[in-house]
């Protein structure tokens, strides 16, 4: 099985980019994240079409989270736990084939120190929490999404200028070992423990030409998805297309 992550930043402005992906066989399972698009105008005709089934969350011009696969999606969770007055759609799970998938949207945090700050590491408090009780169901569990926490400085092509940033932070980095520490592993260091592999290039200053980019989207792994392990990676040819998302795929293949 395989299974890719991606901010699409606009499920609609990205509509034929994703369709094409889809459909090129890349992928068995897709988490996608920033659809900004409300429940009721998703298009869940599109997917249907090329024999896709797809469950999303969504809000009005913001976030929004969905989940495809060419498998039926069962069990589906809407929303991290924890929290009943959080109203942004920034969480989903479901299970395909056996293996338990997580769509994440993690809040961005800036500016830090502030309220925004404040909401992203409380958040990342609960995923932590969901993330342990799904451990406890010694299932596989494939957590992925756009994190929004630079993990490491070699993930930045510029530590120094992201420094103090709410996604290089030390509270923001903690946040996400402790989830690592709990028995998640990040498939691409896995795989790649000592390259540099960037996910998301900024539209301004001709960040993607210069390769001036940060790996912000994250595959995390259950003991018993990483025993499956069979290789990880990210997919740079959706974010050279016209018109791109500012993030490209990332993916993980599980061995049967």
């Amino acid at each position: 099985m395989r299974i890719a992550s991606w901010n699409v930043n606009s499920a609609k402005a990205r509509q034929d980019h994703i369709l094409s992906y889809l459909s090129s066989g890349a992928c068995d399972v897709l988490l996608i994240q920033e659809t900004k698009t409300q429940d009721q105008n998703f298009p869940i005709d599109l997917y249907s079409d090329i024999g896709w089934n797809v469950a999303f969350h969504g809000q009005k011009s913001y976030n929004g989270v969905a989940i495809a696969a060419r498998a039926p999606l069962t069990d589906l969770v809407y929303g991290l736990p924890g929290d009943e007055s959080d109203e942004q759609a920034r969480y989903m799970e479901a299970t395909v084939d056996g293996v338990r998938v997580a769509t994440i949207y993690l809040p961005n945090g800036n500016p830090a120190p502030g309220p925004k700050f404040d909401y992203k590491i409380a958040w990342m408090d609960r995923l932590r929490d969901r993330a342990t009780a799904l451990l406890k169901t010694e299932t596989p569990v494939v957590l992925g999404g756009d994190f929004n926490v630079i993990p490491q400085d070699i993930d930045c092509y510029d530590p120094a200028g992201w420094e103090g940033d709410a996604l290089t932070r030390a509270e923001s980095r903690g946040a996400f070992w402790r989830i690592c520490n709990d028995g998640y592993v990040d498939a691409i260091r896995a795989c790649h423990p000592q390259d540099v592999m960037y996910s998301y290039w900024d539209y301004q200053a001709g960040a993607w030409q210069k390769d001036n980019g940060v790996r912000i989207d994250q595959l995390l792994l259950s003991p018993e998805a990483a025993d499956r392990l069979d290789g990880s990676g990210v997919d740079k040819g959706p974010r050279g297309l016209e018109k791109p998302s500012d993030h490209t795929p990332v993916w993980v293949a599980l061995r049967d």
